[in-house]
């Protein structure tokens, strides 16, 4: 699968070869499916990450301990990357089924976490609760931009992600959700991406025909949204904070 699918193109009615020199009209698209981590959110710095749970825990980690500590966690696995280096025997039931059950996601998770002897009682959780707040992630800086033109021009717009509890609250907080039109989240659909199923799924729940749909992603997975006969555009994923090139999507769905 290559690393970026452009929507398809039509040729101009009444061409010929000479025509496809000239260019293409572009593909129509109603609706646009975003996957949500990598896309429009990344999770904070890793070293914020582990400073903020340990404060939770009544632990004061100084800025050194803090690195090292965060270095080992990301090796062990941490839900929004990077996968771990290796999963223990007794997870491996867990963390195939992590996007499809919340018990399974948390499970596998704080699993993980519990492989590095951190010294903190009750780490482990509180890393994982971090994930299910808003300030454990960051909003890309054109997200709302982006979401806010494509709600101008009358474009829907789904959020498609592989993940294994409710985002929905995170979108509250940011004052997103009355942009965002349907979450087709895995746990909820019983899918996972690259699965069609799931993009089929978002497709429905928008009203909006896939050959009219265009994903935007920054996996492989995303871009199994072709077999549903999505357009898709993959983006880079950037770190928290940065811009990762999502404003590129109202060139493809913005007003023609």
């Amino acid at each position: 699968m290559p690393d970026r699918t452009e929507p398809a193109q039509t040729p101009a009615p009444g061409s010929g070869d000479d025509a496809a020199g000239r260019g293409a009209s572009r593909r129509p698209v109603d609706g646009v499916l975003f996957d949500f981590h990598g896309t429009l959110a990344q999770v904070e710095e890793a070293r914020d990450w582990v400073t903020a749970a340990a404060s939770a825990c009544g632990v004061t980690l100084d800025r050194v301990r803090a690195t090292a500590l965060a270095d080992r966690l990301l090796t062990a696995g941490r839900a929004g990357g990077p996968l771990p280096a290796r999963v223990p025997p007794a997870l491996a039931e867990l963390w195939a089924d992590r996007d499809l059950y919340p018990h399974a996601h948390r499970g596998a998770y704080t699993g993980l976490a519990e492989t590095v002897d951190a010294g903190i009682d009750g780490l482990a959780e509180a890393l994982y609760e971090r994930l299910l707040v808003p300030e454990g992630w960051v909003p890309y800086p054109d997200t709302a931009p982006t979401l806010t033109a494509l709600r101008a021009a009358g474009v829907r717009v789904g959020v498609v992600s592989n993940i294994g509890f409710d985002i929905r609250p995170l979108f509250d907080a940011w004052g997103l959700t009355d942009l965002v039109d349907a979450f087709a989240l895995s746990y909820e659909v019983g899918r996972c991406k690259p699965d069609p199923g799931i993009f089929l799924r978002a497709c429905g729940m928008l009203g909006v025909d896939p050959e009219r749909a265009l994903m935007v992603g920054d996996t492989p997975a995303d871009a199994g949204a072709v077999a549903a006969g999505c357009a898709v555009l993959v983006l880079p994923a950037a770190d928290a904070g940065r811009r990762n090139g999502l404003g590129a999507v109202l060139d493809l769905a913005g007003p023609g």
